[in-house]
């Protein structure tokens, strides 16, 4: 059976999630704001077995009606708390923009900020990504899709489980509309390196950065001779064992010889997720990357 088909009885995650299940429970104005603004910023997925982040099979998210109009569209995974998106639509409001996360506190949070904001031009949905690439969104109606900061599963052992793979790569291509963005973000070299790879195997992906900040000027080599990333949350590596957060790249590899990373995106609010990566010393990685 193909993995990625779902069947009434077969709930679609047979591949392993990118996230883990974090406290899910409302408290607050946060609680309010999911009662009071839900009907208006979060879309109503139906689901398989009522499993919340679900996306039941065949259905279609109808773009035009969700927002009232025909604008194109950006997508961001993993929306946190809703700063970038929430920033972006209100400077940009002849575009539209879908929040994609799994987490409610975060999702109440971004409705919140939605109202205001008083922003007319953002709507939300608590769904598994992968689930809503394959079907849910409609096939070439993306202008930009943002993936920023996802987690980066530091240990070996768990990378299968990081966001950005060969799967994820294939999905987005279905979404993207010819000529639309793909734009990244991390703080962690090892997934740089890893999300860079799998965009450059992809046929339908051209890096818009190819060849450039290369050598000296590449963060990833900036990284690898600083060793900041000997020191995770913080705390120093054990005696003995390798940096977790430079699994498959090693503390030093030299030189960065490929380059391709892209200048910071000014569309992007400096949120505070970003802001503690900074404040902790690591790089930010960013790429982009054009739907052929």
């Amino acid at each position: 059976m193909d993995p990625h088909v779902q069947t009434p009885d077969q709930p679609h995650r047979t591949q392993p999630v990118s996230f883990v299940r974090r406290g899910s429970r409302l408290q607050g104005r946060r609680r309010e704001a999911w009662d009071e603004l839900a009907e208006a910023f979060l879309l109503d997925v139906p689901r398989v077995h009522n499993a919340d982040t679900s996306v039941a099979p065949g259905f279609v998210l109808d773009v035009g009606a969700a927002f009232g109009r025909s604008a194109p569209l950006v997508v961001e995974v993993g929306s946190g708390l809703g700063e970038a998106i929430t920033h972006a639509a209100e400077l940009d409001p002849d575009r539209d923009y879908l929040a994609l996360e799994v987490y409610r506190p975060g999702l109440a949070q971004t409705m919140l900020r939605i109202s205001q904001k008083d922003l007319t031009n953002v709507r939300t949905a608590q769904v598994n990504a992968a689930e809503a690439f394959e079907g849910m969104i409609p096939a070439s109606s993306v202008a930009e899709l943002w993936t920023f900061f996802p987690d980066p599963w530091h240990k070996a052992r768990h990378h299968k489980r990081r966001l950005v793979k060969e799967d994820y790569v294939e999905l987005a291509a279905r979404i993207i509309a010819p000529g639309g963005l793909f734009r990244l973000a991390t703080d962690w070299s090892s997934y740089a390196v890893q999300m860079r790879a799998v965009l450059d195997a992809h046929p339908l992906f051209e890096n818009l950065h190819d060849g450039e900040r290369s050598g000296a000027d590449s963060p990833l080599t900036q990284v690898w001779e600083s060793g900041v990333e000997s020191v995770v949350g913080g705390a120093p590596v054990r005696e003995g064992r390798d940096p977790v957060s430079t699994g498959n790249t090693g503390v030093n590899e030299g030189t960065d010889t490929l380059g391709g990373w892209a200048p910071r995106f000014e569309g992007r609010t400096l949120t505070s997720f970003e802001n503690k990566a900074i404040e902790a010393g690591r790089m930010v990685f960013d790429l982009t990357y054009r739907r052929r």
